[in-house]
């Protein structure tokens, strides 16, 4: 096996569910890592000693396995695989290549001593059919590209690379591990992120919905990448596209609306966009309207749209909207009154309301960006994160933070 970079906190997740009765199912975009973990995965349990006949490693979009294409096929050949005895591993790569796949998974459970981890492009993985078949018996592992601090740990750099250069690279070339190989040449990466862009369009959004149109849904994604971090709704950009002559206007602002939410729904389960909800601090209940969406590696949006700087405070939105889904949050747009807070973000025993800005040098921002966390009246924990280098580490309790280093702590 190749050498393989660590990725410990995913790691650490599936060895913490090692031998829990649950099938753990490793979810993400397509190229984000997902392939790479299962093989970290199967390194660890042969570090420890477990026989190699034990482990069934497959990955699904081999050729080698083209024949498996049904349950029925794919459990029997699985099945003469097992050992007489002693638990087996079981390590399935984009299982949704498989039709039905979840009946050969629980009949698996059922009829060996297993444990059981898979990976998936498409959230159609945890559809209702297969929650209801499994239900309360997996676990959902979710993978995103690169953390910044992964990110650092998988390029080499020139000793005299100051961290914002190393910053402003990670904003610029986005976080898919596989741009590792290309080193920043920005050609390169851009051909690579283009094949993983096309494939994920047509295998995991237009190949399992057969009556999209691949222009409009294309429109869609380059108005969801040049809004990032702002508040919109399927109307909105039904109206809009409408307007531009991409939908057809028969039937009025409704239907445009019911066309884009398909289209929207399809995106977030490819994992290509995810949508931040927005909840009333206040009155402690999401609002039925408006949501913000984020795109899952910035090197997408600028391979569609170019690299520019212009948008920056919205960029770093993204940045730090992913680094809490990867610390395990639960994340939503904040509205306190007419104010908004760029996030809150709960776990069971945890909240905190986060605002993130370019800069809090101007008397102006500071007011924009505290006036809202002011107007919280509980307790928890209230951040302004900046790309300021400041003495000033708080404003009367909210707590004034270097972006760069909140993305470089220990969770």
């Amino acid at each position: 096996m190749a050498k393989l970079i660590n990725r410990p906190v995913y790691l650490n997740k599936l060895i913490k569910n090692k031998d829990v009765d649950l099938v753990k199912i490793i979810t993400g975009i397509r190229r984000c890592g997902k392939s790479s973990l299962l093989d970290l995965f199967h390194q660890y349990l042969s570090d420890q000693g477990v026989a190699s006949e034990h482990i069934i490693h497959l990955n699904l979009e081999s050729l080698r396995y083209k024949d498996l294409d049904n349950f029925l096929s794919f459990y029997d050949y699985v099945s003469h695989l097992m050992p007489k005895d002693g638990k087996t591993y079981l390590l399935f790569d984009e299982i949704q290549q498989v039709e039905h796949w979840e009946k050969a998974i629980e009949s698996f459970r059922i009829d060996f001593d297993v444990d059981i981890y898979i990976t998936g492009s498409n959230a159609y993985l945890l559809s209702r059919e297969f929650a209801t078949l499994l239900s309360g018996r997996y676990v959902e592992i979710p993978m995103l590209p690169l953390s910044f601090k992964e990110f650092l740990t998988f390029y080499s750099f020139d000793p005299t690379t100051s961290v914002e250069e190393k910053f402003q690279r990670y904003l610029q070339f986005g976080g898919m591990p596989i741009l590792k190989d290309y080193q920043f040449d920005e050609a390169r990466s851009n051909q690579a992120l283009e094949g993983i862009y096309s494939t994920v369009i047509l295998k995991d959004v237009l190949q399992r919905n057969g009556q999209a149109d691949q222009p409009l849904l294309e429109k869609i994604v380059r108005f969801l990448s040049s809004n990032i971090g702002s508040i919109t709704s399927p109307n909105k950009i039904g109206n809009v596209l409408s307007n531009e002559g991409d939908i057809a206007k028969k039937g009025g602002a409704s239907l445009a609306g019911k066309t884009v939410e398909k289209y929207l729904q399809m995106l977030i389960d490819a994992f290509v966009f995810f949508p931040a909800r927005r909840y009333d601090v206040k009155g402690k209940q999401f609002l039925k309207t408006l949501e913000k969406y984020y795109i899952v590696d910035l090197g997408f949006r600028n391979l569609l749209l170019g690299y520019r700087d212009v948008d920056r405070g919205h960029i770093l939105e993204n940045v730090v909207y992913l680094e809490l889904l990867r610390r395990d949050y639960r994340v939503y747009v904040g509205k306190v009154g007419p104010l908004e807070v760029d996030f809150v973000a709960e776990k069971p025993s945890e909240k905190l309301y986060i605002q993130v800005t370019e800069s809090m040098l101007s008397e102006e921002t500071r007011k924009r960006e505290l006036n809202p966390l002011r107007k919280i009246e509980d307790n928890f924990e209230k951040i302004v994160l900046s790309m300021d280098r400041s003495y000033v580490n708080s404003y009367d309790g909210i707590k004034s933070l270097y972006l760069i280093d909140w993305l470089l702590s220990d969770r």
